[in-house]
């Protein structure tokens, strides 16, 4: 039975969020007395106090980090909106399995667990250019796959997809939430240019088909995600009821999780952006959210493998906040004395 009974149900746990905690000040109060120019380490400070505030800790800990990868199947690949065949999602769940991928490789540089979440990969969702990508019972039973899939106590969730079709349920995604059309379509896996305009064409025909439900951010997201994408905006619900940061990886993870932020303004002030992806329209949907990646690689894997490099940033971060000595410590004279 899905945890979510209902969109109003799930509509009501989106609005009914808790805030971050007041660690975030002490962390600023000790980064303030360490042995550099205020404010000299940039964002690496930030970083410590996001980490505290929603960890409710001073200082934070990255003992436990959980790297979530959710993959399914997406019907709108009978476009040819992609360069790889469906079969490829599974075929890559399975690599993942064995160790084979590039996350594999990130998850343990990175120190992370990672669990990957396959979801009817045997059932593609339907082509949202001809009806919802999914029903609202099945809607509810991703997003609750997602809820019910983070554990208890993470200091930190990277959230990853994998998910053949997926770049183009994102990005009809995003231009449902913030408008203009097929602006967001990148060229995903590859596509040449002839794959890229199928690509603008099938979104631009799925806004058009579900133009009644554009404005109601939960109903968009059944009508033109895909199950990943639902199990990805349950899960970075969860970690906001349980108070737990989370970092995004590229467009899709991106994309997953705008309806919340379309419900409520401050509803992915535990969620950072890990890095900004090559995929097109992915710099334009973090602006669009007021989210400043922290890493820019050209990076375009997806699989969470962005996010997870960032996860080596905030280990730095967190290094320096804790093992720097203050002035007092090092009897290092401060500014102005």
């Amino acid at each position: 039975m899905s945890r979510f009974a209902s969109l109003a149900e799930l509509r009501a746990a989106c609005l009914d969020l808790p805030g971050g905690h007041e660690a975030a000040a002490a962390v600023a109060r000790r980064e303030a007395r360490l042995t550099k120019p205020p404010g000299s380490l940039g964002r690496l400070e930030e970083a410590v106090a996001w980490l505290a505030a929603w960890q409710g800790r001073n200082p934070p800990s990255l003992g436990r980090v959980e790297i979530m990868v959710f993959a399914g199947n997406h019907g709108v690949t009978a476009q040819g909106v992609s360069a790889y065949p469906p079969e490829v999602t599974a075929q890559m769940v399975a690599n993942f399995a064995s160790g084979g991928a590039a996350i594999n490789q990130l998850a343990r540089e990175a120190c992370a667990e990672l669990r990957v979440v396959a979801l009817s990969l045997d059932e593609p969702t339907a082509d949202f250019t001809e009806g919802p990508a999914m029903s609202e019972a099945e809607f509810l039973d991703a997003v609750s796959a997602g809820y019910e899939d983070v554990s208890d106590a993470p200091d930190l969730v990277v959230l990853g997809e994998m998910g053949i079709g997926n770049t183009t349920a994102a990005a009809a995604l995003a231009g449902a939430l913030f408008g203009g059309g097929a602006r967001f379509a990148g060229t995903g896996t590859g596509v040449d240019g002839e794959g890229l305009a199928r690509k603008r064409a099938a979104i631009e025909a799925a806004l058009a088909r579900h133009a009644n439900v554009l404005n109601d951010p939960l109903r968009a997201a059944g009508a033109l995600g895909g199950r990943e994408l639902a199990a990805i905006l349950g899960a970075c619900l969860a970690a906001r009821k349980k108070r737990v940061p989370v970092l995004l990886d590229g467009m899709v993870s991106t994309a997953a999780v705008a309806p919340l932020k379309a419900l409520r303004g401050d509803a992915l002030d535990h969620a950072w952006a890990g890095h900004v992806s090559a995929e097109a329209g992915h710099r334009l949907l973090l602006q669009e959210l007021g989210m400043r990646p922290l890493l820019d690689l050209g990076m375009r894997l997806g699989e969470g493998s962005g996010a997870a490099v960032a996860v080596l940033v905030l280990r730095a971060a967190l290094a320096c906040h804790t093992g720097m000595a203050t002035f007092e410590e090092a009897h290092v004279s401060d500014k102005g004395t």
